[in-house]
C-alpha cells in the first residue's frame, strides 16, 4: 500500500475583514478547504456578511 503522508487538501476558516472594523458584535466566519499545492498563500475571498448585509473580503486566519 502507499504511504499515507499529510494531504495537500487543508482545511482554512475565513474571517470578515470589514466586520472586525466596524466594531459590532460577532464575528462572520466560514469554514472552507485549499490545496496547499496550488494556492500555497493565504486566501482572500469576497463573501456575504449576513450581519453586515453585504457581500465583503474575507481573509484566511491561522
Amino acid at each position: 500500500m502507499a504511504k499515507k503522508g499529510k494531504g495537500n487538501v487543508v482545511q482554512v476558516i475565513l474571517e470578515c475583514t470589514e466586520h472586525k472594523e466596524s466594531g459590532m458584535p460577532g464575528t462572520s466566519r466560514y469554514i472552507t478547504v485549499k490545496n496547499r499545492k496550488n494556492t500555497p498563500d493565504r486566501l482572500e475571498l469576497r463573501k456575504y456578511n449576513p450581519v453586515l448585509k453585504k457581500v465583503t473580503v474575507h481573509k484566511e486566519i491561522k
